[in-house]
């Protein structure tokens, strides 16, 4: 290798490390959020399983009242609102949940299926995992924290493929440093350690819950749900959320959640769907939803997080058969990509080692995150911030407009605050000399 191969080499190394620290700058902080948030969302299920104890141990000594009536004590605890859907018990000690509408607001309502006692009652938006999961995807402040955590996903994927760059060994000496951490070799040595070799065994599994997480946000979503909108004859549906504008059928679909006029539906009919789909074992939790206009059909649906065992199915109210059936094979091939990747992404594909792989790489996100503070914690100088300071550009620095370019069109938030920030640079922060030196944007 030659010395001018070497610099242009040892400068590249520099623009891409740069690329890195303000990546990490940024994202830092919301991957520690992120990871917290959703180590506790990955227990979903066992979180809502103990708040709902009470309500599954019930003591049924009599016959059980027709859903009927089950349906109609609901309504009658929250006067003014509507059936919107009846969830069939978990086991034969369970109440019964039913959600009604009321205002454009879902009420869930636990009712005791022999005594028709009213046990409690829950706004669905302020369940303790639906908390959670608010606090994950959007910061509890709606679309705007969905666009902030999208775009710090997507400079946390920067952020990993930047770092895989500068991890990848230049000279294969030994594997101390690269496969794993230097125990004996000093304090800075533990914590770069600690930091890279973490960082290359987690990452894949970092990039797959960052890129599975990006349908839901409200942007990205948006865009997706627009893109195959185009050509189409009927309206795209999706199963999974992308910002609060577009309910998930996880959350229901919005059947007969809305404030309009109540649709006309024989409420009798709704034991007879329940004997039809309870036979059928399908994954809960089971929704059977009323029809949403005189003459239609009723619905029934597996709401399972894993969303490879969701079935819907349409019923004739008159004699609780099935008319159509769809399962999650039938869907198109993008859907169930995307609804694989989201059941992996919440922990339920694949059971508890699913839950625990995710817990892991958590754990390592924010292992890693922590390593980083203390490794700039250490090297910072004084008075600046501590970004690598930058280098006239190499030769080989035209290879990475493509691979920026192809991250700005696939991570659109990315490349919008990339235009942003050079904007911001160049106009206002290159001109204040104080900015200049703080932020390491003097060229040397």
């Amino acid at each position: 290798m030659t010395s001018q191969t070497a610099a242009a080499g040892s400068r590249l190394y520099r623009t891409i490390w740069r690329w890195h620290f303000y990546a990490g700058l940024f994202s830092i902080p919301f991957i520690l959020w992120l990871a917290a948030t959703g180590s506790i969302y990955l227990f979903k299920p066992q979180i809502d399983g103990w708040i709902d104890r009470d309500v599954d141990r019930l003591v049924i000594d009599g016959p059980r009242a027709s859903a009927a009536a089950q349906v109609q004590a609901a309504l009658a605890a929250v006067p003014g609102s509507r059936f919107a859907a009846y969830e069939l018990p978990l086991t034969d000690r369970s109440a019964v949940r039913v959600l009604v509408s009321r205002g454009g607001q879902r009420e869930r309502v636990y009712v005791d299926p022999q005594r028709l006692t009213v046990l409690k009652q829950v706004d669905e938006e302020d369940r303790l995992t639906r908390l959670i999961f608010k606090l994950h995807g959007e910061l509890l402040i709606g679309n705007t924290g969905s666009y902030l955590v999208e775009l710090a996903a997507s400079w946390a994927i920067v952020l990993l493929l930047t770092g895989l760059y500068l991890w990848w060994p230049r000279s294969m000496q030994n594997l101390g440093g690269v496969l794993y951490p230097r125990l004996r070799a000093g304090r800075r040595v533990f914590w770069r350690d600690m930091h890279a070799v973490t960082g290359l065994w987690v990452s894949a599994f970092a990039l797959f819950l960052l890129v599975s997480g990006l349908p839901w946000a409200k942007f990205w979503g948006s865009n997706l749900k627009a893109l195959r909108q185009i050509g189409s004859d009927t309206v795209v549906t999706q199963d999974w959320t992308s910002g609060r504008d577009t309910p998930a059928a996880g959350e229901h679909a919005g059947h007969h959640l809305s404030a309009g006029p109540a649709a006309v539906f024989d409420l009798a009919a709704l034991d007879r769907n329940i004997e039809t789909v309870t036979a059928l074992e399908l994954a809960p939790p089971v929704l059977i939803l009323p029809p949403e206009k005189a003459g239609a059909k009723w619905t029934a649906r597996s709401d399972a997080q894993n969303r490879p065992l969701r079935v819907t199915l349409w019923l004739d109210g008159n004699s609780g058969a099935v008319v159509r059936r769809e399962n999650f094979a039938d869907r198109k091939l993008l859907d169930r990509i995307i609804g694989t990747g989201v059941a992996a992404h919440e922990g339920q594909l694949f059971g508890w080692p699913n839950q625990l792989l995710g817990l892991l790489t958590a754990f390592s996100l924010i292992g890693m995150s922590v390593s980083a503070l203390v490794l700039w914690w250490q090297r910072r100088p004084a008075g600046r911030l501590g970004a690598p300071m930058p280098l006239a550009m190499p030769y080989r620095a035209g290879l990475l407009i493509a691979p920026v370019l192809l991250l700005a069109v696939l991570l659109p938030m990315f490349g919008l605050s990339l235009v942003a920030v050079r904007i911001l640079e160049f106009a206002v922060l290159r001109r204040i000399p104080r900015s200049r030196i703080f932020l390491g944007l003097a060229t040397t």
